[in-house]
């Protein structure tokens, strides 16, 4: 196979482990491991420096919604740059990628968000959300209602404000996170949490967990709620049917705002432009990022409905911003990402084709001795491993079966995410039904080497 790389892979890790910190990782123990360096991407396909094939059963980080390598996306970041490369949107100040985009934004977003505000990642988005929301509340003379209520296990990013937001205790127990005036409620994660109550009646009892967070910090103290549609990187948590609603329900009967985090649910994922469409709730604000631009480049925002943008009108100067905010460049990407979605129907064909095909052949691995639970909704999806079926205890271990299994589904060429020993996956939307197909096949094997090496350890049953 032909390499694409300029060097040899040892010569990339050597160089990767001497100057490189990445994210989320144990530096020491990757180092000594190697990083896996990736030269190339095609559609659903990765290739590596050592010549070997992977299928991107993640789209990169829940991101590549139209699949790697598309030279519309390619021509048109060119163009912009050499027409105009860089400048800001302060002082009075815009650009026609800016003003593009935001339209096209407001366009497909539903019809109560006409405003934008633009920052360079999803973590910045919730940042933007967290002083958004304070100043919303202090302009319409209530500046107490600072408290944001959010979920344990969520996800809203790695800034100080986004990890604060989100309610991952390894997060937390580094940096002296969270900040003050961030209340963390239960997650709506059945599989995990759930006990002896019925999906249903658990996904009631997880929504009235709101309820009872407004009664007891007092309605005039929260300013918000922010929640993912689907828990991402928590480990694909899909709701009860019975959430959403009573969600929408209390928001709708409280005096608080309703933030939905559309950062890895938007732009198609579910099958709707965005999350909240599917679940049928109405938020106020919605944080987008990795399917704006399907990651080509960094680019993230917060969707402003009329009832917020009409008091921050009324706030005066709105002292929050980003020397990226509105980059032309990635606004480009990003204008020229969504017309090949709509272009493409992409999202009618996760809602009609690919989604449910996927779905349909995801579910079965759920007859697997190793998996406790699949579910999938849209193109997202997860696979619970337990030590025996049908109880939903877990291995012992802090994820490290999760861990193995990852290993193995790397070594079989299919990148599947490990979250404690939940297995999840976010394909681009482009996978085609064979690429379906062999992404079933490589996770159907995968499983198998992960059963047979925890039997041999004495570890299922």
């Amino acid at each position: 196979m032909t390499l694409h790389n300029k060097y040899p892979t040892a010569h990339y890790r050597a160089l990767d482990a001497a100057h490189h910190v990445h994210p989320f990782s144990d530096t020491r123990a990757l180092n000594a491991e190697g990083s896996r360096i990736i030269v190339k991407g095609e559609g659903v396909w990765l290739t590596d420096s050592d010549g070997n094939r992977i299928l991107d059963g993640m789209a990169g980080l829940w991101c590549v919604n139209i699949g790697h390598g598309r030279a519309e996306v390619a021509e048109a970041v060119q163009r912009q740059m050499l027409e105009l490369s860089y400048y800001n949107t302060f002082f009075k100040t815009s650009h026609p990628p800016a003003i593009e985009l935001a339209a096209l934004l407001a366009e497909i977003a539903p019809a109560r968000f006409n405003r934008v505000f633009f920052t360079g990642s999803g973590s910045e988005a919730n940042d933007t959300v967290l002083r958004l929301v304070r100043t919303y509340w202090a302009t319409l003379g209530k500046p107490d209602k600072q408290v944001i209520v959010a979920r344990r296990n969520a996800y809203h990013g790695s800034t100080v404000a986004g990890a604060s937001l989100g309610g991952m205790g390894p997060m937390h127990k580094q940096g002296g996170l969270p900040i003050p005036g961030i209340h963390h409620i239960a997650q709506p994660y059945w599989f995990g949490e759930g006990g002896e109550m019925s999906r249903d009646e658990f996904g009631l009892w997880a929504a009235r967990e709101l309820e009872k967070a407004i009664d007891a910090i007092g309605e005039d103290k929260i300013a918000a709620f922010i929640a993912e549609p689907i828990q991402g990187a928590g480990g694909v948590v899909i709701p009860p049917d019975t959430y959403w609603p009573e969600v929408a329900r209390i928001c709708r009967e409280r005096e608080i705002l309703f933030v939905s985090d559309e950062v890895i649910c938007g732009f198609g994922r579910l099958g709707r432009w965005f999350g909240s469409e599917y679940f049928g709730t109405e938020p106020d604000l919605m944080p987008i990022a990795k399917g704006l631009s399907s990651g080509y480049l960094p680019i993230g925002g917060v969707m402003i409905s009329d009832k917020v943008a009409a008091v921050l009108e009324e706030t005066g100067d709105f002292n929050h911003g980003f020397t990226y905010s509105a980059h032309p460049v990635c606004c480009a990407a990003a204008i020229a990402n969504l017309e090949i979605i709509r272009r493409d129907k992409l999202v009618e064909r996760v809602a009609d084709d690919i989604g449910p095909y996927l779905r349909e052949r995801w579910l079965k691995l759920g007859d697997h001795p190793l998996v406790g639970e699949a579910r999938m909704t849209g193109l997202v999806g997860a696979l619970e491993l337990v030590p025996a079926k049908p109880s939903r205890r877990r291995f012992e271990g802090d994820g490290k079966v999760g861990l193995k299994c990852r290993d193995f589904s790397f070594r079989n060429g299919l990148v599947m995410r490990a979250v404690g020993d939940t297995m999840i996956i976010s394909p681009p939307l482009v996978i085609s039904h064979e690429e379906a197909d062999e992404l079933v096949r490589l996770a159907a094997r995968t499983l198998d080497m992960t059963h047979d090496a925890l039997k041999a350890e004495g570890l299922m049953g």
